[in-house]
């Protein structure tokens, strides 16, 4: 008899468990959802996958080959150079032919801006047979740009419309011009009355009316500068040798009376002697010649505000 009973009632469990799994009673957990490509070109670029630093690649100790130093006479880099040049930009304030100040970059060549480009939002207008004349400057994505003599804040990128991310400099993208093919060359300014190299400012080379940072004897606005590099030559070349100093209060260098340049990113004060003792001068920023202000390789030690 108990046979006949329990029977049915395994049937009708059964039946009940079958409903239940069909209801869906035992939900499976649901999938991650799949992260969206970040090397779409219409993928913003972010602010902080690149690293700017001061001074230049070989102050920063740059593996030769690379970067800038990758394409030292110019042209058009092939692909898997092309890929070589983009893990890093200098972007230095200096002299090439009559232009006093332009940019250059690590190997020295000249850097332009194109008059058909916007800054306000920064947009490219050069590509194609463009591009290959005038190579943007491009830099991948964890990649570093050296400044000096330029203005972290001024310094940005801009998305391609080939996904690439160019440099800009007070929002203008920045290029090279392919016939230039030696430090000082300036064979692409005044191109079509379009082209001009680029100031430290973003501003056309060799224009009066470009805003140029000056030494301040008197007193400074601008806002403290925490580090700096000294160059041992004018005009922040990279030929010769350069030094750093960072932190806060007196600082004294580690090879005194060298220094013929300065690039800082805001007020500091020079001293001749060390512990910042001697003859003194507060400077608003960068200083492409500290001849100018009788300073030249007699620098000992900074002070920062």
């Amino acid at each position: 008899m108990m046979r006949k009973h329990l029977a049915p009632f395994v049937a009708l469990l059964a039946v009940g468990l079958a409903a239940l799994t069909a209801c869906g009673s035992t939900p499976q957990a649901p999938q991650p959802a799949r992260a969206a490509a970040t090397n779409s070109p219409t993928t913003p670029a972010a602010a902080d996958d690149l690293s700017l630093l001061p001074g230049t690649a070989k102050s920063n100790n740059s593996q030769a080959g690379t970067g800038d130093w990758a394409l030292p006479d110019g042209g058009v880099a092939p692909e898997a150079v092309r890929q070589t040049t983009q893990k890093w930009v200098q972007l230095t304030a200096s002299r090439a032919g009559d232009l006093d100040p332009v940019v250059v970059n690590g190997a020295g060549l000249t850097l332009y801006r194109f008059d058909k480009d916007s800054n306000n939002p920064p947009t490219s207008n050069c590509s194609g047979d463009c591009a290959a004349t005038w190579p943007p400057v491009t830099v991948t994505p964890g990649g570093k740009i050296f400044i000096a003599g330029v203005k972290k804040a001024a310094v940005g990128t801009v998305r391609r419309a080939d996904g690439t991310r160019q440099v800009t400099i007070n929002g203008w993208p920045v290029y090279r011009f392919a016939k230039d093919t030696k430090r000082g060359d300036t064979l692409g300014q005044g191109v079509g009355g379009t082209w001009f190299g680029v100031t430290p400012t973003g501003g056309k080379a060799g224009a009066p009316t470009d805003d140029q940072t000056t030494p301040d004897a008197g007193g400074s606005t601008a806002p403290p500068a925490t580090s700096a590099v000294l160059f041992d030559d004018a005009n922040f070349s990279d030929n010769g040798a350069s030094q750093g100093a960072a932190g806060s209060g007196c600082q004294n260098l580690s090879r005194p009376g060298v220094a013929s340049s300065v690039a800082a990113p805001g007020s500091l004060k020079l001293w001749t002697g060390p512990n910042c003792t001697g003859r003194s001068m507060v400077i608003n920023g960068d200083v492409a010649d500290l001849a100018t202000i009788g300073f030249d390789d007699a620098v000992a030690s900074v002070r920062f505000n």
